[in-house]
C-alpha cells in the first residue's frame, strides 16, 4: 500500500456511532420513498464469472465454518482485498 492510505486516521468517533440507537439518527433530510419508487426499481448484480482456485485446506475449512455462503464470502473477500490494493499496484507498476 502506499503512504498516503496507510497513514490516514479515521476522524469519525466510531464509538458514538456505534452506541447510536437507529431512533437517534437524523432522516429528516431523506424523501419518503413512494409505491412509484418501488414499482420501477430494479435490483442489479454485477456480472460475475466462474473460475476454479486452489485454497488451502485450513482457509477454505475456514470459510464453511461461517455458513451456507463459504463461495460468496470468499469472492467478497477477494474484492475487498483487491480494491484496497488497487491504487498500489497501478503506483508500483509505473
Amino acid at each position: 500500500m502506499n503512504a498516503d492510505t496507510t497513514n490516514n486516521t479515521s476522524q469519525t468517533d466510531w464509538e458514538r456511532i456505534d452506541a447510536m440507537r437507529d431512533e437517534d439518527i437524523d432522516t429528516s433530510d431523506i424523501p419518503p420513498l413512494s409505491a412509484d419508487f418501488w414499482a420501477k426499481a430494479k435490483l442489479r448484480t454485477p456480472k460475475q464469472i466462474t473460475t476454479s482456485v486452489q485454497i488451502d485446506p485450513e482457509t477454505f475449512a475456514w470459510f464453511q465454518s461461517q455458513g451456507e455462503n463459504a463461495a460468496q464470502q470468499m469472492s467478497v473477500a477477494l474484492k475487498i482485498y483487491a480494491e484496497a490494493h488497487k491504487s498500489y499496484v497501478t503506483t508500483t507498476k509505473a
